[in-house]
């Protein structure tokens, strides 16, 4: 029977639609468990639904997971693969095979027909940083004729800049800190990462003192309170500081394209290519697995053959 394709859902609410049942109980286990993040977790509802979609346009398919078979699977992911760009038929899959792995340990399947399936190779790319040039350039832009800023104003951009850039934090992890999670004596602040992980890293002598700058001319949060206050007073939020960031690249002349996370990439890169250990820097960037980390070494290896391209006699 020819397959017919049915759009993703545009939103991951797990309800009136085959086997909604029992993804929205899954769903809900990951984010009492805090094993996803909201963000993730809602990514997961959306990738679900349009799977099982998909599954009843093609073959009317009520909603029964135990009736889920291998070659379903396969047809989707070839199906899909002529739609979709290969990490969107990857990230999919993974919510598929992730909730059907759970499935199968509560008994409500018996095995997974995603056991063997084997998802599309990503294309393998590296992420965009700053240079160390280009980073203080960044760091050192004088913002004093930028229209309405306040003294306060720029002294927290500036703090969140060193942060994000002496720590490698997340924009979300930046945004959650609190007045109790920086100690200013040690240099080490308290991260709540993904999957409610919690790390404690470094974030340089001049992230401190712009940090003070800042609490010196706002004054001290209450241990609860956000480290980073918006415009208005409330919660940072990461939207805001990406525009800022815009504002503080056009002031540096340096180019529009470039985001808070590229600052994280910027800090891995950093650290790797003047000596420390790539597990120090895994622990520092919170991730889970070494080889998440090891990309930056391929940045690395890609400078070191740029330089010798350069300057060695015989390149």
């Amino acid at each position: 029977m020819k397959r017919r394709p049915v759009q993703s859902a545009d939103d991951g609410n797990p309800s009136g639609w085959p086997g909604s049942a029992a993804v929205s109980a899954f769903l809900q286990r990951q984010l009492a468990g805090k094993r996803l993040a909201p963000r993730s977790v809602l990514t997961y509802g959306r990738s679900l639904k349009g799977f099982a979609l998909w599954m009843q346009a093609n073959g009317g398919w009520t909603g029964d997971w135990s009736r889920l078979t291998a070659r379903d699977l396969r047809d989707f992911v070839i199906e899909r693969q002529n739609t979709h760009s290969r990490r969107s038929v990857h990230n999919q899959l993974s919510a598929v095979r992730a909730f059907l792995s759970d499935l199968r340990e509560r008994g409500g399947i018996a095995t997974t027909p995603a056991a063997g399936l084997v998802l599309p190779k990503l294309p393998k790319s590296l992420p965009k940083f700053l240079t160390e040039g280009q980073a203080d350039t960044l760091l050192d832009a004088d913002a004093t004729e930028a229209t309405g800023e306040t003294p306060e104003r720029r002294a927290r951009d500036q703090a969140i800049l060193e942060i994000l850039y002496g720590a490698g934090l997340r924009v979300s992890e930046l945004c959650g800190l609190t007045g109790g999670d920086l100690d200013l004596g040690t240099g080490l602040v308290r991260v709540l990462g993904k999957g409610s992980k919690e790390r404690v890293v470094p974030v340089g002598d001049t992230a401190v003192a712009a940090v003070k700058v800042y609490l010196g001319l706002r004054g001290p949060p209450a241990r609860g309170a956000p480290l980073l206050l918006a415009a208005r007073g409330g919660p940072l939020h990461p939207r805001a500081v990406q525009l800022m960031l815009k504002q503080k690249l056009a002031l540096a002349g340096l180019p529009a394209d470039l985001t808070p996370h590229k600052l994280r990439h910027a800090c891995a890169t950093h650290l790797l290519a003047n000596g420390a250990d790539l597990r120090l820097v895994q622990e520092q960037l919170g991730h889970a697995s070494l080889s998440t980390t090891q990309i930056y070494t391929h940045l690395s290896v890609a400078r070191l053959r740029e330089v010798h391209r350069k300057a060695h006699p015989r390149s």
